[in-house]
C-alpha cells in the first residue's frame, strides 16, 4: 500500500511553498516593522574608509551628533581596497564565488571593528551579523551599533551572472538589514554626489541623476554604477524599504540631511 503523506494542521497544509496563488494570498498579510525609526547608514570602504582620518573623522562626528540628537542608527561598513586586493588574488587562484564571499566578509568586519572604536565615545559597539535582533535593546540602552555589510551567505553565496565576484556585497547587505528591521532610511555614503549616467571620474560630462525608479535604473543597463545592482533589484520586492539614498560622505552634513529627509544625493525608489 502507498504510504500517506503526514501533514500537520496549518494554513500551509499540502502546499509546495512555490504555488503562485499561495504567494499572492500571503502577500496581503502585513509584516511587522521591528524598528520603524531606525536609520541604516552604510559607510563605504572604497568610497570613505580608505580615505582615512580626513574623511572618516568628520563622519564620526556627524554620526555621533545625530545619535546625541536622539536618532536611532545602525552603521554598516564596507570593505574597500583590501576586499579588492583579496578578491584579485582569489580570482587569480580560481577560488569559487562562495570562498570569495567568505574572504570579503572578514575584511568588511575589520572596518566595523575600527568604526565601532572610533564611535565608542558615542556608545559605539560592534554587532555580529547573527545578533541583529539585539538592535532594539542596544539602542534603548543608549548604544550605537556598528556591523559589517557583507551578507552572511558565505560559502552559500549565489553564483554571479558574469565572472565570480559575489553579487551580494555590502550595499546589498545594508538594504537587507534595513528591510528585516523595517527601518526608516537606508543611506549609502559614497565618494561621489550620487548616481551618474557614467563614472564621473572617468567621464566628467556624465549627467547627474537626482531621482530614478529602480526598474528604470535597471533598464538602463549601465556599464558601471555607484552601488551594487543586486541592491537595486531588491528594492523592487522589499516590503518596508521603498527607497535608497546615495550621498557623498565626503561632504559634512549630507548624512544628516538624508536622515532628515532633505533632498540630497540620488534617491532610488520603487
Amino acid at each position: 500500500m502507498k504510504e500517506k503523506r503526514f501533514e500537520l494542521q496549518s494554513g500551509l497544509r499540502g502546499e509546495t511553498l512555490v504555488r503562485k496563488g499561495l504567494m499572492r494570498r500571503i502577500d496581503e498579510i502585513p509584516q511587522i516593522r521591528i524598528m520603524p525609526d531606525l536609520n541604516v547608514v552604510k559607510i563605504g570602504g572604497h568610497g570613505t574608509m580608505d580615505f582615512g582620518r580626513e574623511v572618516v573623522f568628520p563622519l564620526v562626528e556627524e554620526i555621533g551628533a545625530l545619535k546625541n540628537a536622539g536618532e536611532k542608527l545602525l552603521v554598516v561598513t564596507g570593505g574597500g581596497v583590501r576586499v579588492r586586493h583579496i578578491m584579485d588574488i582569489g580570482i587569480n587562484l580560481g577560488m569559487p564565488t562562495g570562498v570569495l564571499a567568505e574572504l570579503a566578509g572578514k575584511i568588511s568586519e575589520q572596518n566595523a571593528l575600527m568604526m565601532s572604536l572610533l564611535l565608542s565615545r558615542y556608545g559605539g559597539t560592534q554587532v555580529k551579523s547573527g545578533d541583529l535582533l539585539e538592535l532594539p535593546t542596544l539602542t534603548s540602552l543608549g548604544l550605537l551599533p556598528v556591523t559589517h555589510g557583507t551578507p552572511p551567505y558565505g560559502l552559500y553565496e549565489q553564483p554571479a551572472e558574469i565572472g565570480s565576484i559575489p553579487p551580494n556585497r555590502t550595499d546589498t547587505g545594508a538594504v537587507l538589514m534595513a528591510e528585516v528591521m523595517g527601518a526608516k532610511n537606508c543611506i549609502l555614503a559614497k565618494n561621489v554626489d550620487g548616481l551618474f549616467t557614467a563614472d564621473p571620474f572617468a567621464n566628467p560630462d556624465a549627467d547627474f541623476i537626482p531621482e530614478i525608479a529602480a526598474k528604470d535604473l535597471l533598464a538602463m543597463d549601465m556599464e558601471d554604477m555607484v552601488l551594487e545592482k543586486k541592491a537595486v533589484e531588491l528594492l523592487i520586492h522589499t516590503k518596508h524599504i521603498t527607497e535608497i539614498r546615495v550621498v557623498n560622505g565626503h561632504v559634512p552634513g549630507n548624512i544628516t540631511k538624508a536622515v532628515r529627509g532633505d533632498a540630497v544625493g540620488t534617491l532610488i525608489h520603487r
